[in-house]
């Protein structure tokens, strides 16, 4: 059982500003106090009670769109970390057992990608194809899934060898034995960690991609987009920018301070075990 007791304060702040995030982006409708693109005040009205975070370039309640804006910007994440990890894993593990001429197929065509600048690629192909929702969960997951094909190939590698792989190979075990109970349950520490980091890049590289126009399409909201729209207002000392950029900061921190706990809880774990 989880002892709330013994959870680091670090830890315990990424789960409550994390829980606020998520709770945000499920029940949005319900939260919100205006629509997503209802007009309610004047240009840029300052925080108030009516307002508490004031309004935007258009006079939208700015938290109204916040809270969708989390919820468009969450979702798109998480589907896109989802994919890129179901990809990348999955191929980065048959190509440590399996070898050969599909190790060495897959390998270049993964350095192949990663040698263009990812928003650069992204930026070309969402240039041609519709910002869709879809478009940028598969853009954005394929780009991610090279980054976790190296490291699921690094890893599954060096389990391979191990005795007990060996020992599974001699039982006569399948390819999908081997990887899916064999690899993947010793090789979820370090996925562990990097799950949290690929989400952080999808938040940021989602806010990029809205910030230069190719990303989440008006009249939808994002935290990027919304960034992008109320920037002039910088110069006027509005923070309307300001905010959504201060919750991308928020949510990726929290989710980093999270995924180092769970890290370090799983490593203990392991060690325990171990030693028994």
């Amino acid at each position: 059982m989880l002892d709330l007791k013994r959870i680091p304060l670090g830890a315990a702040i990424g789960l409550v500003l994390t829980a606020l995030f998520l709770i945000a982006a499920i029940f949005a409708p319900l939260i919100a106090p205006y629509g997503l693109g209802e007009i309610v005040g004047d240009v840029w009205a300052p925080m108030s009670s009516q307002f508490l975070l004031g309004t935007d370039n258009l006079g939208r309640d700015l938290l109204s769109r916040m809270i969708f804006g989390a919820r468009t910007t969450i979702f798109i994440a998480v589907m896109a970390t989802a994919l890129s990890f179901s990809l990348g894993a999955i191929l980065g593990f048959t190509a440590a057992v399996v070898g050969g001429w599909f190790d060495t197929g897959m390998s270049r065509f993964v350095d192949l990608l990663m040698a263009i600048p990812t928003l650069i690629f992204a930026l070309v192909v969402l240039s041609v194809l519709p910002s869709t929702l879809v478009t940028l969960i598969l853009v954005m997951g394929i780009l991610d899934a090279t980054r976790v094909y190296r490291l699921s190939r690094a890893v599954a590698v060096d389990i391979n060898v191990m005795d007990f792989v060996e020992a599974a190979k001699l039982r006569g075990e399948g390819k999908g034995w081997i990887i899916f109970r064999e690899i993947l349950p010793n090789a979820l520490s370090p996925l562990i960690s990097e799950l949290g980091l690929r989400f952080i890049y999808a938040v940021l590289f989602l806010s990029a991609l809205s910030f230069l126009g190719l990303g989440v399409q008006p009249p939808d909201a994002d935290w990027g987009g919304m960034v992008k729209e109320n920037k002039d207002g910088i110069v006027f000392g509005i923070p309307a920018a300001l905010i959504p950029a201060a919750a991308i900061a928020a949510l990726a921190i929290s989710v980093n301070l999270v995924a180092d706990w769970v890290l370090n809880r799983t490593t203990d774990l392991k060690g325990g075990r171990g030693n028994g």
